[in-house]
C-alpha cells in the first residue's frame, strides 16, 4: 500500500509540481493539500499521514509556527522540511529540527528547477526514509538544559572510577537523520572536564554545520565549534565536521593531533562522511577511541570502525532502535559485530563518560 504524503505550500504552482513528483512513485500517494500551517493543522488534528512535506515561509501560519502548534497539542508527525529557506537559512533550518522535523532538502526557487532528476531524486530518497521513521518524541528545551546538572553529577561520579580511564582517549561520533535534535540529549550532557575531545560527523551541507555548532555550544558544558583545518585536538571540546569536506585526524610534525580535511568524492553518499574520520583514526596513539553510532539512514561508520578495530583499541556503542529515528546506521554496525553496547538515547552521554573519565 502506498504510503499517505501530506503536502503543504503556499505557491499552487510549487505544490502541484512537488505532488507530481511524489505522485510517480509508487511507493508515495499524496492524499492531502494544505496552503498554509493552520490548513494543515486542521488535517493533522484529524488524520494521519506517513509524512509531511512542509514549507517555511507561508502566510497565516508558517511552517515553524505549525511545528510549534504540534509539539504544544502533541500531534505526532513525520515532517520534511522543503523550502527555499533551507539553502543559506542554516539557523531557520535548525529550528524546524529542533521542533520536530526529521530532515530538510532545499527546494529550488523555480518550479523548472524542481523538475530536475538531482531534485526529484533527493526528495524521494529523503522523503523515504522519513515516512519510515519513528515518530518524534516531543521534549522541551527547557529539559534538554536540565542536562547540564545531570552532567556535573556523572562527572563526580567518573572521578570515583578515574583509575579505570588511564591513558589518552578519543571520542569519535556518527550520526545522520536526526542526528541533529538527538545531539541535544548527548552533547550537553557531557562536562567540560571529560577527559577526550569529541569529533563529531553530522551529515549536513555546507553552511549548515557551523550553526549546529553554535547552537550545541549554547546548550552545553564542554566547548563546542565546527572543526577548523589544523585545529589541535584538546580535551573538553567537540569539533563537529564542516558540510561539504571530509574531516580527519593526522599527526604534526610536533606529535600533536590535529583536524585535516580532504575534498574527495562523496562517500555512503554523503560528505562529510564518518568512514574517513575512523580510518583516520588507524594506528594513531590514543589509548582507547570510543565509537559512537548514533540515529541515521545508511551504513556509515561500519566501514570505518571495521578498518579501526584491528589497529588500535575501540569501544562501540550503538544507539538502541527504539530511540532512534532511523536505524539505519546503528544497525548497520551491530549487524557486522562491531557494538560492544547498545545504548538508549538518554544514556549514551552516560556511557561516554564512565569510558573515557574525567580531569581529576
Amino acid at each position: 500500500m502506498a504510503k499517505k504524503i501530506l503536502v503543504v505550500d503556499d505557491s499552487a504552482l510549487m505544490r502541484r509540481v512537488l505532488c507530481d513528483i511524489i505522485d510517480t512513485d509508487e511507493r508515495f500517494q499524496v492524499v492531502a493539500r494544505a496552503t498554509n500551517g493552520l490548513e494543515a493543522l486542521d488535517l493533522l488534528s484529524r488524520n494521519q499521514y506517513d509524512a509531511v512535506v512542509l514549507d517555511i515561509n507561508m502566510p497565516r501560519m508558517n511552517g515553524l509556527e505549525l511545528l510549534e502548534e504540534l509539539q504544544k497539542k502533541k500531534i505526532p508527525a513525520r515532517v520534511m522540511v522543503a523550502s527555499t529557506d533551507t539553502r543559506e537559512g542554516a539557523k531557520t533550518t535548525l529550528d524546524a529540527l529542533e521542533l520536530g522535523a526529521l530532515d530538510f532538502i532545499h527546494k529550488p526557487d523555480s518550479a523548472v528547477d524542481c523538475r530536475a532528476e538531482v531534485f526529484k531524486d533527493r526528495l524521494l530518497r529523503v522523503l523515504d526514509v522519513v515516512s519510515s521513521s519513528q515518530l518524534p518524541v516531543f521534549e522541551t528545551r527547557e529539559k534538554v538544559v536540565e542536562s547540564q546538572a545531570k552532567a556535573a553529577k556523572m562527572a563526580d561520579f567518573a572521578r570515583k572510577f578515574s583509575s579505570r580511564t588511564a591513558g589518552t582517549k578519543l571520542v569519535a561520533i556518527a550520526s545522520s537523520t536526526g542526528g541533529p535534535k538527538a545531539l541535544q540529549a548527548v552533547i550537553p550532557r557531557l562536562p567540560a572536564e571529560l577527559d577526550a575531545p569529541v569529533l563529531l560527523v553530522q551529515h549536513m551541507p555546507k553552511g549548515f554545520t557551523a550553526s549546529l555548532a553554535e547552537r550545541l555550544n549554547d546548550l552545553s558544558s564542554v566547548t563546542v565549534k565546527e572543526a577548523a583545518e589544523g585545529d589541535e585536538l584538546q580535551s573538553g571540546t567537540v569539533y563537529i565536521a564542516m558540510g561539504g569536506m571530509h574531516m580527519n585526524v593526522v599527526a604534526s610534525p610536533s606529535g600533536k593531533y590535529v583536524i585535516h580535511y580532504t575534498d574527495e568524492p562523496n562517500r555512503e553518499g554523503v560528505k562529510p562522511c564518518a568512514n574517513y574520520m575512523y580510518e583516520s583514526l588507524v594506528g594513531s596513539k590514543f589509548d582507547k577511541i570510543v565509537c559512537v553510532v548514533m540515529t541515521g539512514m545508511g551504513a556509515d561508520g561500519t566501514a570505518g570502525i571495521k578498518n579501526l578495530k584491528p589497529h588500535n583499541k575501540i569501544h562501540v556503542i550503538t544507539q538502541s532502535q527504539a530511540t532512534c529515528t532511523v536505524y539505519g546506521m546503528p544497525r548497520s554496525a551491530e549487524n557486522a559485530g562491531l557494538s560492544n553496547q547498545v545504548v538508549a538515547l538518554d544514556e549514551i552521554a552516560q556511557e561516554i563518560i564512565l569510558n573515557v573519565g574525567v580531569k581529576n
